[in-house]
């Protein structure tokens, strides 16, 4: 069990304004320390503050220290890793919540104080994925927009209010905030935490992109729901040491390049290097040129290059940019006195400051043009001045992430529509449908915002328009925008051309872009046209923004601009203008495009302290809807048998204060029987739910009709909507299934059913259940109901050939066991088919990694090895997973 931290000798104080603090001197381990990249010196420093040779060892130390040795070592060395914070948006958070609510439940139960489960380390709520683009272009589309989002949201905002009282060490932001990452960089983040004991910022989020806050200098990524509670829980999480590439940057950005354009240039430089699982680092003398807003914009788009993280170790310009958004003064100054203690601190002119990389690789900001993605991918940069035959070749190229395959004489389709305002217009290949100005990627950079209302300005003096069918749309990523865009005077000249705001949130860019006019859509079938989306966002992939936009691009909010004043991407800015003045002259894209002085200047004048002060102070009261939204009071919760979004789950049933003993399985039937690299998209729900689904049987029971149903997202705090989804894809290849989709063969009737069907019967049989798969088993995002729904359905062991590591550690935070086949061993070599029953022989005395064998009623065995890697990976199943651990800590 745990121990004294074994480097007390390590403890410094330093003192600022007359306080002392106290902190970790990791200068103290000696010279590997100041060799290290500064994001792995931020893991160290976590290790060596967290070391209780329970859940972090000494071992993890050591291995952080060595990095450069161990970085690269086959199959990578394995670490502890406890984060500072964890941040959540709605669709994610939800069921943590819940689980949290569901927790207070047994230990009340149990006869423990529920008061005492609470988040131990902070943890923060942003809701922000709800609202859609239902109405645009008028002045009440906002107000429109986040009514319908209460009304379609309701049961699952009133359980959120209540969690927000109801829990301590929770911050819950309302709907009609901002985007979370936003709010995350203006707001949230601490940069280092300046209690008595000082240590630096880091956060694991249930979003891809909480990468966005390495901008400022916070190591965070995404992880997986089941880890974030882990975490939230004041739990460890395991990680493989990364390798670290170093980005030098160096000249400076053209006078007409937008930060988008060098995210853009950046996405595809890495993807085409590959970097997922490392961390990149950017060093150099072009980082100390870039802002905070540009860095955040590289950051977020981190998931795209498919890196970790992509860190900007904090500078001076890091402390301006907390002076601007009216941080504490006092708090800065700590900030600044620990971080150049602890050789943290970065000064990017200063080459002698360089770590050790893994690799370097370098970026001449002067060769970055204004640049495009698309259409159906972020790392499919385009230079504009190219668009024209890029989109061309792109409609007869072969079927693929660059092409539609259409031939010669589909080229010219077009076709023609009435719309409400009582004219007729003619759309063809490369017509703009949508023109949307949106996600925190771009939202959260005032220079590209501003940038945007200028261009906006000198369109509409040079006598411009944005045709009237084009869905055009400014959803900004917090209030901040809105108060500098008023204050900038451009507001006015956003709104001509359709910009209205009409949302605080992620919008378009997850998809959330609403309804388009049903001529236009009618007439885009009728004629196969691809027609086009244009997003300041940064994910494009195809069938994500809208159904009826099969070409996407990602672009500044100047060129969102741009294309729907052109009406077309199908343009080459160079030569045909975007319209003409009232005297007939033309009006180049050129002619209207503001340089980055221009942009500066304005910048300096009205983005301003004041303004985050105004917004921030009232971030936690909310619109008039969240304030007058009745919840249930109390630290219980009062659920509603009636609700079909927000449930009591299961997992706590019949918990006892004593720890159960460790069975065998006996008897068990196997539910799939599944091939290599089957990912959590494969098991997870997700997206729409089908209407002959299981899922859909149950909400059909319960009174709502099909456009009711919503989305398995929506749903996430319903466990009995979840587990009916799970193993729901579509393209799932079931050996024990005659053909893909979520189906099964019971046994021993032979009778071909739903998944969740075949469960259900089980269980009904008394029947334990397992899973047989291949390698790579839950690859891909990490999902808590990949673990969740498994363990509900009653799998309690999967035999797979490899696992992927995250969705191994998530199996066991279920109490679900995973089981490995031997090296050269598979379901294939011992003749499983699947039909047979299998009994696994658990020892009372398990320990870590040991082999068990398998018993099949054929006659055969086989050895497996069990995959708990450790002590506490061992506690966790002992008690039944995580949570089950947690509560009997509680008592």
């Amino acid at each position: 069990m745990a121990t004294a931290n074994p480097y007390g000798r390590l403890l410094k104080t330093f003192e600022v304004n007359g306080k002392t603090y106290k902190y970790y001197d990791l200068n103290e381990l000696g010279d590997k320390y100041g060799r290290l990249p500064f994001s792995i010196r931020v893991l160290l420093e976590s290790c060596v503050r967290n070391c209780d040779n329970f859940q972090v060892l000494e071992k993890d130390v050591q291995n952080v220290l060595e990095w450069e040795k161990n970085q690269t070592v086959e199959g990578g060395v394995e670490i502890a890793f406890r984060p500072a914070r964890v941040i959540l948006q709605d669709l994610t958070g939800v069921p943590a919540v819940v689980d949290f609510a569901a927790m207070r439940d047994a230990v009340r139960d149990l006869g423990g104080n529920p008061d005492r489960i609470n988040p131990i380390c902070p943890a923060d709520l942003v809701i922000d994925h709800s609202v859609q683009v239902d109405f645009a272009r008028s002045p009440d589309a906002l107000n429109k927009n986040q009514e319908l989002e209460f009304e379609r949201n309701k049961e699952r905002f009133q359980f959120l209010k209540w969690g927000a009282q109801a829990f301590d060490n929770m911050l819950i932001v309302p709907p009609g905030s901002g985007i979370v990452h936003q709010v995350n960089l203006e707001y949230l983040a601490r940069v280092v935490f300046t209690g008595d004991f000082v240590y630096p910022d880091s956060v694991v989020g249930t979003d891809s992109h909480t990468t966005m806050i390495n901008g400022l200098g916070v190591v965070g990524w995404g992880v997986g729901g089941i880890e974030a509670e882990a975490v939230m829980l004041g739990q460890a999480i395991s990680m493989l040491l990364p390798r670290v590439v170093g980005y030098r940057l160096h000249g400076v950005l053209s006078p007409l390049a937008t930060s988008t354009d060098l995210v853009l240039t950046i996405t595809r430089h890495l993807r085409s290097l590959g970097v997922v699982g490392k961390f990149v680092e950017f060093f150099g003398p072009g980082v100390a040129a870039l802002s905070i807003a540009d860095r955040a914009t590289v950051a977020n788009m981190c998931p795209e290059f498919g890196a970790t993280v992509a860190h900007f170790p904090v500078d001076r310009r890091s402390l301006e940019y907390l002076h601007q958004t009216n941080r504490s003064a006092d708090k800065i100054a700590v900030i600044e006195a620990y971080l150049r203690a602890s050789n943290q601190y970065r000064d990017y002119d200063n080459p002698a400051q360089d770590p050790i990389f893994s690799e370097v690789v370098e970026l001449d900001l002067s060769t970055v043009v204004t640049s495009v993605s698309g259409p159906k991918r972020p790392q499919d940069r385009v230079a504009v001045a190219d668009m024209k035959k890029d989109f061309q070749d792109c409609l007869t190229n072969k079927v693929g992430f660059k092409g539609y395959g259409l031939t010669p004489e589909q080229l010219g389709a077009s076709g023609s529509f009435s719309f409400s305002d009582g004219k007729t217009y003619s759309i063809t290949h490369g017509s703009v449908i949508i023109a949307a100005i949106t996600s925190c990627t771009n939202t959260s950079n005032p220079s590209v915002m501003l940038g945007a209302g200028l261009l906006a300005k000198k369109a509409v003096e040079n006598g411009l328009s944005v045709l009237p069918y084009i869905k055009t749309s400014l959803s900004p990523g917090s209030g901040v925008v809105t108060y500098y865009l008023r204050e900038s005077g451009v507001v006015p000249y956003l709104d001509k051309l359709g910009f209205d705001i009409v949302g605080y949130g992620c919008m378009t860019c997850i998809g959330n872009s609403g309804p388009i006019d049903d001529n236009i859509a009618n007439t885009i079938e009728k004629n196969d046209l691809v027609c086009c989306g244009v997003l300041s966002g940064n994910r494009n992939f195809e069938g994500r923004i809208h159904p009826h936009t099969r070409a996407n691009y990602l672009a500044s909010p100047l060129l969102v601009i741009a294309y729907a004043l052109a009406g077309t991407v199908n343009i080459d800015f160079t030569v045909t203008p975007l319209g003409k003045r009232s005297d007939g002259t033309p009006v180049f894209l050129s002619d209207i495009w503001p340089t980055r002085a221009e942009i500066q200047e304005v910048e300096n004048r009205h983005v301003i302290p004041r303004m985050f002060k105004e917004v921030y102070a009232r971030i936690e009261q909310g619109s008039p809807s969240w304030q007058v939204l009745s919840v249930p009071q109390g630290k219980l919760y009062g659920w509603d048998p009636n609700s079909t979004y927000i449930k009591k789950p299961p997992f706590f049933d019949g918990m006892t204060k004593e720890l159960p003993a460790i069975c065998s399985i006996e008897g068990a039937r196997c539910l799939l029987l599944l091939g290599d690299s089957v990912t959590t998209d494969h098991i997870s729900p997700a997206g729409s739910i089908a209407r002959n689904s299981p899922a859909a049987r149950y909400l059909a029971g319960r009174g709502l009709t099909p456009k009711e149903f919503n989305s398995y997202g929506a749903r996430r705090g319903n466990d009995a909507v979840m587990c009916r989804g799970t193993f729901a894809n579509i393209r799932l290849v079931n050996q024990l299934a005659p053909a893909p989709g979520p189906r099964t063969t019971h046994q021993p009737s032979g009778d071909v059913m739903d998944i969740f069907d075949a469960a259900d019967r089980y269980a009904k049989e008394n029947v334990p259940l397992i899973a047989i798969v291949g390698k790579d088993y839950g690859s891909g995002s990490s999902r808590d109901w990949a673990a969740k729904g498994p363990f509900l359905l009653g799998i309690r062991a999967v035999i797979a050939e490899s696992f992927e590591r995250i969705h191994r550690s998530n199996l066991v935070g279920m109490g679900v066991m995973p089981l490995q086949f031997l090296d050269g061993e598979s379901a294939r070599t011992h003749g499983l088919t699947g039909t047979e029953t299998y009994s696994v022989r658990v020892p009372a005395d398990l320990v870590p990694q040991q082999l068990l064998t398998v018993e099949v009623d054929n006659g055969k065995s086989f050895q497996v090895k069990v995959r708990f890697d450790t002590e506490v990976d061992l506690t966790y199943f002992r008690n039944g997973g995580i949570l089950n651990y947690m509560i009997r800590k509680m008592l």
